[in-house]
């Protein structure tokens, strides 16, 4: 497993991130099952950036010493597996709204698509989805959206590095995404459907990478959960070390 060291100098955790849940939600269960294994009420536990609640994949958690490198871990590049409709879009640039709009697609090749995420590789500035957990005057805007209010997203400045299209098949679009933090893959499919002048939403998102760290070596919830019940507390050494 890859966070088979003590906890006392710090361990980090690659989980693979269930659907449906936030990545708080990741974060407040593996704290709690490290504070029901070690007895310590006082065991951080951060992850080094955040997932949406639709999406799956590599969440990086540090516990312990490992939190004082969350903000460096962050600022590493990450990778995508995007699944985008093309021809309809939704309030959420995802699948948490339904779709409200539809447009052709038919006229859509994959030599054009290939263009226009060319147009999108590079630095460049991007409209976070007005569903998002920017802060907009203390809250966040997802709750202001959710509660009907009308917010201006102001654009951040994020990279695009590469982008590599894995199937075509319309209206369904498979992207492969190397990009900076920050970076909503929501909004670009978004984009991409107005540059084909259509329409996109992401259906689903996989982070496959993040820094160094592959989701090929990350843990389901499941599988920390079994790993925890063959660890032993060494209280008079290190609070927790695998066996």
């Amino acid at each position: 497993m890859p966070f088979d060291f003590n906890l006392e100098e710090g361990a980090i955790i690659p989980v693979d991130k269930p659907y449906g849940w936030t990545s708080a939600d990741v974060v407040r269960k593996v704290k709690f099952m490290l504070q029901k294994k070690t007895g310590l009420k006082h065991i951080k536990v951060g992850h080094a950036g955040t997932l949406d609640p639709l999406a799956t994949g590599l969440l990086v958690l540090c516990a312990g010493k490992a939190t004082k490198q969350t903000e460096r871990l962050q600022a590493e590049e990450k990778e995508y597996v995007a699944h985008i409709r093309l021809g309809a879009t939704t309030p959420s640039f995802d699948l948490e709204k339904e779709i409200d709009h539809t447009y052709p697609f038919e006229h859509i090749t994959r030599e054009a698509v290939e263009q226009a995420l060319q147009q999108f590789t590079g630095t460049q500035e991007q409209v976070p989805p007005v569903f998002s957990a920017k802060l907009i005057d203390g809250k966040r805007a997802y709750t202001l959206a959710r509660e009907g209010k009308t917010t201006e997203m102001k654009p951040a400045v994020v990279t695009i590095y590469e982008m590599e299209i894995q199937h075509f098949a319309l209206p369904k679009l498979i992207v492969r995404i190397t990009c900076s933090k920050g970076t909503y893959i929501r909004s670009l499919a978004r984009d991409l459907g107005v540059a084909l002048q259509s329409g996109g939403h992401l259906t689903d998102l996989r982070r496959t990478r993040s820094g160094k760290y592959h989701i090929s070596n990350a843990c389901s919830i499941a599988e920390i959960e079994n790993k925890l019940k063959n660890w032993k507390v060494e209280k008079d050494v290190v609070p927790l070390r695998l066996v």
